[in-house]
C-alpha cells in the first residue's frame, strides 16, 4: 500500500486503477455490477463499494473523481483516525507526550529543535 493510494485513512489501491480506467460517464448500477464486491480498506475496517455507494442512489458518475468523492463521503469517522488530532496542539488533559529529542530518547539528547 502506498501513500498515493491512501487518502484520509481510505485505501483504494485494490480498485483504484480499474475505476480510473472506466469509460465515464457510467451508471451506478453498471459500476456496482462490475465492481460492487471490491473491498475498500478503512483503517481497521473494510467495506465493499456496493455498501458504500448503493445508499447514495446516484444515476451515474461522470468521472473517477466523482466516484472517489462519493466513497470519501460515505466512509465512517473511524477511517480518518482520531478526530481533530494534531501533534501541534497542546496535550489533552491527562495525555503524556514525549518531546522529540527529549533526554529519554536514545541518541536524541543533543538534538536541536528548529
Amino acid at each position: 500500500m502506498t501513500d498515493e493510494s491512501r487518502e484520509l485513512g481510505v485505501d483504494l489501491s485494490d480498485v483504484e486503477e480499474d475505476l480510473e480506467n472506466l469509460d465515464y460517464p457510467i451508471e451506478q448500477d453498471e459500476l456496482l455490477e462490475e465492481y460492487g464486491e471490491e473491498e475498500v480498506d478503512m483503517g481497521e475496517e473494510s467495506a465493499t463499494l456496493e455498501e458504500l455507494l448503493e445508499p447514495l442512489n446516484e444515476d451515474e458518475y461522470g468521472s473517477y473523481d466523482e466516484v472517489e468523492q462519493a466513497i470519501m463521503n460515505m466512509v465512517g469517522d473511524d477511517a480518518i483516525g482520531r478526530k481533530n488530532y494534531s501533534d501541534r496542539t497542546p496535550p489533552a488533559a491527562g495525555e503524556q507526550r514525549q518531546e522529540e529529542g527529549g533526554p529519554d530518547q536514545d541518541g536524541q539528547s543533543e538534538q536541536e529543535s528548529f
